[in-house]
């Protein structure tokens, strides 16, 4: 079995690592084949609460996507490719679990895109991200140009993708890709830490939030409201919402069961 993407789950958290060093986790065929197969895993494991998603090495969270490969595509092969990228990229965003990029170093073109994917994004002072694609004579296909304009807003997003510039950790920031940065020795323990505290929450609910964010976005604000309204009536079936209540009247801690 290839190990181009590695999975690991330590107390109640899944790793994902794009694990092709050699070549800065770059985003061949098979690293998609092989991301598809463990986020198969992780939607079915009722034990991972949150996924960290970050890349080997010290250089590259991911790079960008294999050009070597895409260099020989004709047109049908690169419409297969784009399309197969983007099922995978939005079954990372559709998780259930709550998502965190750890970006650990260069996030470019595909890279960019699969950080995108994710609900948080943490980086580091040498974290650097950007679309190189139209200097390759190319736009990018992983859904960079409708998930960066609905982040950070339609100008802004077309500045970035249409200079090609690379965007230092600060900038990436204060535009809102980057949620913060953190030292680059610690960038996966602040991932862990932020995991954590998402985890002391009631697990149904924090899925429930994550879906209605999700969907409510691309609604009219008055039926994004219902879905809210729906939403939170169904929570006050559940044991946790019972428990949550309880725990906060009888000032204890709460213990959830995701029920």
């Amino acid at each position: 079995m290839s190990n181009t993407v590695l999975l690991e789950v330590k107390e109640q958290i899944g790793y994902i690592t794009i694990n092709r060093p050699e070549a800065l986790n770059a985003l061949s065929s098979q690293v998609l084949s092989d991301l598809d197969r463990v986020l198969d895993e992780i939607k079915g494991n009722d034990d991972i609460r949150v996924v960290i998603v970050t890349g080997s090495g010290e250089k590259a969270f991911v790079a960008g996507a294999d050009i070597k490969e895409m260099d020989k595509m004709t047109p049908t092969e690169a419409f297969e490719y784009m399309t197969y990228a983007n099922d995978v990229f939005s079954k990372l965003e559709q998780l259930r679990q709550p998502t965190i990029a750890a970006v650990n170093g260069y996030a470019l073109g595909g890279g960019m895109e699969l950080a995108l994917s994710t609900d948080i994004r943490l980086g580091h002072e040498k974290t650097l991200l950007g679309f190189p694609e139209v200097g390759l004579g190319i736009i990018p296909g992983f859904a960079g140009t409708q998930r960066m304009p609905r982040l950070i807003g339609t100008s802004k997003a077309k500045e970035l993708i249409f200079t090609a510039r690379h965007v230092k950790a600060e900038e990436a920031v204060a535009l809102g890709i980057l949620n913060r940065l953190v030292p680059a020795e610690n960038l996966l323990e602040e991932a862990e830490n932020l995991a954590r505290s998402i985890m002391k929450n009631a697990p149904l609910a924090v899925e429930k939030a994550k879906h209605v964010i999700n969907v409510g976005i691309d609604l009219p604000l008055q039926n994004a409201i219902r879905l809210e309204t729906e939403a939170e009536s169904l929570l006050f079936s559940t044991e946790d919402k019972v428990e949550g209540m309880g725990a906060f009247v009888e000032k204890r801690k709460a213990v959830f069961k995701r029920k």
